[in-house]
This record gives C-alpha cells, sequence and structure tokens, in this order.
C-alpha cells in the first residue's frame, strides 16, 4: 500500500513540476509534495505501522523517491532562473559605446569658478600664480614661517601627520616660501589650493578645504597697499559693497596682523550657523610679511617688505552663493552642483 502512495507521489509530483509555468508554480509543486506537511512527510508518519522488514525496504524506496522528487525541481528551477536572467537581459541590455541621448552640459565646481575668476583678477594686478605640493615638509609648513617646534601657533592647526614625518600641508603658505626662494624680490604671486586640518567637521568646518594666499615683496611695502588690494579683492568678488572690519590679529608669520572680517552675507548679520550667530565671518587674515619669515628665504627685511594674505576659497564661496552648509561643496551631490 505504501509503495503504491510513494510510486504515485513520484508520477504526480514530477507530472506539476513538467506542467509549471512559473518558478511560482514549481515552488507550489514542491512544498506540496516535499515540505514539511506535504505529501511525503505524511506517508512517512505511516512508517511506524510497519514491521522491521517493510521498513528498510520501504525507507530505501522513500528516499529514492525523494532524491529524484528534488533533482528534477533543481534542474527545473536553474531553467526558469536562467530563462528569467536572459529575459532581463534582453531587456535592460544597452549598447555603453553609444552617446549619451540628448545634450548633458557639465559645469565647473563653484570654488573652481571662483579661483579662476580670482586669478583672472590678480593676473591683471601682475600678481603670478604659483603651485606647490599638497604633502609638504615641516620646514616649509611651519619652520619658514616663523612657527618652530616650540611654538604655540603650532597648536592653532591640527595637522594630519604622514608616517615619513611629512604631513598634508594646513595652508598654502608653503607656496610663498617656496616662491619667495625660487624667485626672489620683487614678487608679486598668489597660491590657490588644497589644504587640510584635522577639524570636526559641522556646517562651517571641513578637513578638506580650499584657500588662496597671496604676497607681495617689494621695497617701500606698507598697510596702505595691503587695504588697497584687499579692497579690489572684496569689491571684485561680490560685485557690490560690502561691510568689513578690521582687527589686530596674531599670526606668526606677519606682523602686525589683521583679521578681517566680512559682515555674514548667509543671515545679513542677524545670526546664523555659518556665522556662529555673530553676524561676523573670517575671511581674510592678513598683514605684513614677519622679517624674520623674510630671512629664511635670503630676503633682508632692511631692504625689502611686503604683504601677505590668506583667503578662505570655500568661505567665500559659501558667502558668494548663499550656501549655508559647507559639507555640501564636498559632497558630489549633482543636484546641488548643476546649480551653478
Amino acid at each position: 500500500m505504501l509503495e503504491q502512495k510513494l510510486e504515485e507521489l513520484r508520477r504526480a509530483t514530477l507530472a506539476a513540476f513538467a506542467a509549471a509555468i512559473s518558478l511560482e508554480e514549481l515552488e507550489e509543486a514542491r512544498v506540496g509534495a516535499l515540505g514539511r506537511k506535504g505529501t511525503l512527510a505524511q506517508i512517512s508518519k505511516e512508517f511506524g505501522k510497519l514491521a522491521p522488514a517493510e521498513k528498510a525496504s520501504l525507507g530505501k524506496l522513500l528516499n529514492a523517491v525523494k532524491e529524484d522528487l528534488e533533482t528534477d525541481y533543481q534542474d527545473k528551477k536553474q531553467r526558469f532562473e536562467e530563462s528569467e536572467l536572459a529575459a532581463r537581459l534582453a531587456k535592460e541590455w544597452i549598447d555603453v559605446t553609444l552617446p549619451a541621448p540628448g545634450i548633458r552640459p557639465g559645469s565647473l565646481h563653484p570654488i573652481t569658478q571662483l579661483q579662476q575668476e580670482i586669478e583672472d583678477l590678480f593676473t591683471s594686478l601682475g600678481f603670478a600664480i604659483l603651485d606647490g605640493p599638497e604633502v609638504e615638509t615641516e620646514e616649509h609648513n611651519f619652520d619658514a614661517l616663523n612657527i618652530p617646534p616650540t611654538h604655540p601657533a603650532r597648536d592653532m592647526q591640527d595637522t594630519f601627520w604622514l608616517s615619513n614625518g611629512h604631513l598634508l600641508r594646513t595652508h598654502t603658505s608653503p607656496v610663498q616660501v617656496r616662491g619667495m626662494r625660487q624667485f626672489g624680490p620683487p614678487l608679486r604671486m598668489i597660491a590657490p589650493g588644497r589644504v587640510f586640518r584635522n577639524e570636526e567637521v559641522d556646517a562651517s568646518h571641513e578637513h578638506t578645504f580650499y584657500q588662496l594666499e597671496g604676497m607681495m615683496v617689494d621695497r617701500e611695502v606698507s598697510v596702505a597697499n595691503l587695504i588697497y588690494f584687499m579692497k579690489t579683492l572684496l569689491s571684485s568678488i561680490f560685485k557690490r559693497d560690502v561691510t568689513v572690519r578690521l582687527r589686530p590679529g596674531y599670526f606668526p608669520f606677519v606682523e602686525p596682523g589683521f583679521e578681517l572680517d566680512i559682515h555674514c552675507l548667509i543671515c545679513n548679520g542677524s545670526g546664523c550657523a555659518v556665522c556662529k550667530q555673530s553676524g561676523w565671518v573670517e575671511l581674510l587674515p592678513c598683514g605684513l610679511v614677519h622679517p624674520n619669515v623674510l630671512r629664511t628665504s635670503n630676503i633682508d627685511p632692511d631692504e625689502w617688505g611686503g604683504f601677505a594674505f590668506g583667503l578662505g576659497l570655500t568661505r567665500l564661496a559659501m558667502m558668494r552663493y548663499g550656501i549655508d552648509d559647507i559639507r555640501q561643496l564636498q559632497g558630489g551631490d549633482l543636484r546641488f552642483l548643476t546649480q551653478f
């Protein structure tokens, strides 16, 4: 009796597998025959009533039926999966060698646009555009800028140090050192580029950002020269009058040093996350080049003088375009970038 049931199960289930036209129907037939509550499981419960000799012979038949059904199921399932994959590939196939449909013009990053505009301005004023390595030596990044190893100003800049003793430059001032040593005075130069500081990221701080630093070394350079060039720069960038303030500031490489702040253009001075509720944004540290910096580049400070400034291109872009979160500039979100 059980032998007949097993053979009938084998025949009926193989027929159901063959008749299935989808993976869902195939799975339904498998569960009905081989599932925990399927026909084979019900037949197995009847083995307890059999004599030991019958259990042995019918047990072999049960295992054979189960193996045949599972093998046939796997073969049919594989054919279904291969067929579905082929259909999907045929539907989704594209020729990647063909040009993309329609015109999809690109655009320069807003910081790049701003940098090129400032470069054009300073080129018209007789300044050279210099570049330098992003991986710098301690001597160029600190020592030559009047920041020796024991100087407290080193604590002002959280530095990414490398295993070989080099570092990721914390400002583009090392390019000024390289420029003075390579070309000597008189010198007019700007140094735009990417810099790195180990800072906690928030709406107004990033670990990777962009600066543009400038320098003029000549005879009889004064603070008046510095103010003239800074006013020319800001009026060119913002295309309007902006409110600024000049206050004393400490920087080891300039003496005297100043902080040039700009009235926050995001909140119009009422206070926001970008200006830390103060209404002002630190934009442009500057001052007259410290005599020690000139000496380390073999320039006689009794004969030559100069001014230097550092401009945060990233923050400047935020002010110009009304961007309230610095992280958007590095995020790579095309929805943001295509606005420029």
